[in-house]
């Protein structure tokens, strides 16, 4: 079922609801009138998010499998997660129900269900509704919520690197369950314990991403002169690890502990510039190094010539990375619609010294406006044209008209 389009004289209007009750039918309930409330009266929402507590345990099943009938919209996708946040408000444990409603005129929802399937030939995504099989709409993105247990994120983001470039692609990974087919996906009718749910929206309606990914860069960047796998064997004609101590023996006691327990290294996401800032990088893990051969492994496939620079992450990194894209991302003539919010179950009070770190930066930069989101399991979004999987991110969607400029 594909929504839209209707008139885009308006730009979109969203409204968020939350519910804290401990029984679930009347959490849905609560948030679902607090969000149709706060969105106003006017035509049937097109759009309708819904992001539910694992915390319901047994309970969450058997209320999604209703809930479509339930909310007022036409297009209804969901996931349970570890917690969710509503506004400038976490909840990072206990129950709790979040609903995001959306009015998107002169917009094209198109919502979807796939599941992962081996064939004779390889592996295939399955699922596509017929009106994604020719051309995307202008001006589209791919809001995309998984299970992490059965979907492979990656592989898609590949695929669609070469099928649909340039589709910005923003989500996260289900995060109320801790094993296979615990996760409940909801696409409108359908409830799903495995593969992915999600909706493309184009037209007249853009979705912005803003990626944090929390880290800073030390040192200078290099390039990788010999490398194989995961493993980074030189940088600059140099033994990789050769290059990190030096780089190390330059930093202030501070900065040299963050190496110690806090070591990453990012690599350009795109070549064809002249110069590089810290958004430029997609930011992995240094899994392991070895002082013998000088070598570093990180949480990724690196190549010879690409280039890449050592980052470190603590608690203040991450606020100013957030707090600089929020601020680039303000629109000029007025702040977005509303947004998405997908944070990593990393951060939280897992990092930062107080709660609701992320949703209140999202408030006091671009509010006040209806955000809604979750403490996800990863986090998806691009970073530059490349869409990716991330751990210790967040990945917001913000909702705007097409024609809206920006700084």
């Amino acid at each position: 079922m594909t929504a839209g389009p209707g008139p885009a004289s308006a730009g979109p209007q969203c409204g968020v609801g939350c519910s804290t009750h401990m029984a679930l039918d009347a959490a849905i309930a609560e948030a679902v009138a607090a969000a149709a409330t706060a969105l106003g009266p006017g035509e049937r929402a097109d759009l309708a998010v819904a992001f539910v507590s694992g915390a319901y345990g047994t309970a969450v099943r058997p209320a999604l499998e209703g809930l479509a009938e339930f909310v007022p919209a036409r297009v209804v996708i969901g996931t349970t997660a570890e917690g969710v946040l509503a506004g400038g408000t976490e909840h990072e444990g206990g129950p709790a129900v979040v609903i995001w409603l959306a009015r998107l005129p002169g917009a094209i929802v198109t919502p979807l269900a796939l599941e992962y399937a081996q064939t004779p030939d390889g592996g295939m995504f399955v699922g596509w509704p017929p009106e994604l099989e020719a051309a995307w709409p202008d001006n589209a993105t791919l809001i995309l919520l998984a299970d992490p247990f059965s979907f492979p994120v990656d592989t898609l983001l590949q695929r669609l690197a070469e099928d649909r470039p340039g589709v910005p692609i923003v989500g996260g990974m289900a995060s109320g369950g801790l094993a296979p087919g615990s996760n409940t996906l909801v696409c409108n009718a359908g409830t799903y314990d495995s593969g992915a749910v999600g909706v493309v929206i184009g037209g007249t309606v853009r979705v912005r991403p803003v990626v944090s990914q929390g880290c800073r860069p030390i040192g200078a960047p290099l390039v990788i002169t010999r490398a194989e796998a995961n493993v980074i064997h030189e940088l600059g004609g140099r033994p990789a690890l050769e290059r990190l101590r030096e780089i190390y023996a330059r930093l202030h006691a501070a900065d040299r502990e963050l190496v110690r327990s806090s070591l990453h290294v990012g690599r350009v996401a795109s070549e064809y510039q002249d110069a590089f800032r810290a958004g430029d990088f997609l930011v992995r893990n240094v899994v392991g190094a070895d002082p013998e051969s000088g070598v570093i492994a990180i949480g990724d496939l690196v190549r010879t010539g690409q280039t890449v620079q050592f980052h470190v992450r603590d608690a203040a990194s991450a606020h100013d990375d957030l707090e600089r894209l929020l601020a680039s991302a303000r629109a000029a003539d007025g702040p977005p619609a509303g947004a998405l919010v997908f944070t990593c179950n990393g951060r939280g009070t897992r990092l930062f010294t107080g709660p609701h770190h992320d949703a209140r930066c999202v408030q006091e930069i671009l509010g006040p406006l209806p955000a809604a989101g979750f403490f996800a399991q990863g986090e998806i979004g691009p970073i530059g044209r490349l869409n990716c999987l991330h751990g210790f991110t967040a990945s917001i969607a913000l909702f705007e008209r097409a024609d809206t400029t920006h700084v």
